[in-house]
């Protein structure tokens, strides 16, 4: 099924944000619970929104999906995540990925899942592996990690 205006088989790619957001040397997770990617763990994020700047959505974004409010915003990098389709069709997803790192507010607590995530956790950085991410996010952990 195309749903051109969607965000399956798009007529041209979504810009969304992500967060490697940090908390006593832990960083934050989701695991998603909606396509794409539904069930795997990654940062928080998501789509921008008509109206709002970048930084904007990313603060939305964390909040929404884990109750954590973050500071500090620093960019890192940008990533191009293109999922194919069938061969006649157009990619099943087409995301230009905006990612940052920033630090969680000192009053922030234990996260909250909610929106596209159904769990949302304080992870080691040492020890990533049980959570299965993409070998980028953990490139891009790292990264941030020594900024």
């Amino acid at each position: 099924m195309t749903d051109r205006a969607g965000r399956q088989n798009p007529a041209r790619p979504i810009i969304g944000v992500g967060a490697v957001v940090w908390r006593d040397g832990k960083v934050l997770l989701i695991r998603r619970g909606k396509p794409p990617k539904a069930g795997e763990w990654s940062l928080p994020g998501g789509a921008q929104e008509l109206g709002e700047t970048v930084i904007e959505s990313l603060i939305r974004e964390v909040f929404e999906e884990t109750s954590i409010q973050i500071e500090n915003i620093r960019f890192l990098e940008i990533v191009d995540l293109i999922v194919p389709g069938d061969a006649a069709d157009a990619p099943r997803y087409h995301y230009t990925l905006l990612d940052f790192s920033a630090d969680a507010t000192p009053h922030s607590t234990d996260p909250v899942p909610g929106d596209d995530a159904d769990a949302a956790i304080w992870a080691d950085p040492d020890n990533l592996e049980p959570y299965g991410l993409w070998a980028k996010t953990i490139e891009i952990i790292k990264t941030s990690r020594h900024q």
